[in-house]
């Protein structure tokens, strides 16, 4: 089964944003800001790609959702940080509406319609486990006749950590964060032209059966200072900075190396 993800990288959508903007001018002179695209640079590196490219099954197709109006430095050092990742392609668009462009991009990549398949979104600065993939398919297969059954239906890995990265390393708090974007995935039945960007991750459960599986840390979920939605970790949550064996956790669940986040982020 075809497994598609769909990342947005500073894509200056209409809409689709928290953070809200008056024109388009000004919403792509925020996202190419330079001190913001290097903190999200530092992110991909660090964060959101270590774990895709170590995943236990490397079949999925990544999408990479950028501007067409993305500076050429910054189109350059994207395409050198996928290189060694045949899963990925990235798709440069202009401004459009955020879930109509979204949708179609994700029909689009869809090798046989007629099939189902399984699909995730994967912000730039979340990880997922190393695992995710694997588990994903074997989550469909365990509830085939669910999935037999429904157009759609949501699979949402649900515990994980809440983090922040910086010089000093990882600060993380464990919970469990129902339908976040990370490690949340959707069955789409053959034939179907859903899609998960049809629908607001946090409000999946209203549209569709979900099946939840709470048994292991599944994401890490970042907070930091150019976050779209901030809601998710405040002044109340308890980061802790890791201890060294939660350090090696971190690497072997999520392919994320504190001392290689020291390194990027103290970096001037």
């Amino acid at each position: 089964m075809q497994v598609i993800g769909l990342c947005r990288f500073s894509y200056p959508a209409v809409g689709g944003f928290q953070v809200e903007h008056e024109t388009i001018a000004e919403r792509i002179a925020y996202l190419y800001a330079e001190e913001r695209m290097e903190e999200r640079f530092r992110l991909l590196e660090t964060i959101a790609l270590p774990c895709l490219r170590e995943q236990t099954d490397p079949d999925f197709d990544l999408i990479v959702v950028t501007g067409d109006s993305l500076p050429r430095a910054h189109r350059d050092r994207l395409q050198d940080l996928t290189a060694d990742m045949p899963q990925v392609r990235i798709h440069a668009e202009p401004p459009r509406r955020h879930r109509e462009v979204m949708k179609e991009i994700l029909n689009s990549a869809r090798r046989d319609p007629g099939k189902p398949c399984l699909q995730f979104r994967h912000d730039d600065d979340d990880a997922v486990s190393v695992d995710f993939i694997e588990r994903l398919r074997a989550t469909a297969e365990d509830c085939r006749p669910l999935m037999q059954k429904n157009k759609s239906v949501a699979i949402d890995f649900n515990r994980g950590y809440l983090a922040e990265a910086g010089p000093e390393g990882i600060s993380a708090a464990e919970g469990v964060h129902p339908y976040v974007v990370a490690a949340l995935g959707m069955h789409v039945r053959g034939g179907c032209p859903l899609t998960i960007m049809n629908f607001a991750h946090n409000k999946i459960n209203r549209f569709m059966p979900t099946v939840t599986v709470t048994d292991a840390p599944m994401f890490v979920r970042t907070h930091n200072r150019f976050n779209d939605s901030r809601s998710q970790a405040g002044p109340g949550t308890p980061f802790e900075p890791l201890t060294p064996e939660l350090e090696g956790a971190f690497e072997a669940r999520f392919a994320i190396r504190a001392g290689r986040v020291r390194e990027v982020f103290a970096q001037s």
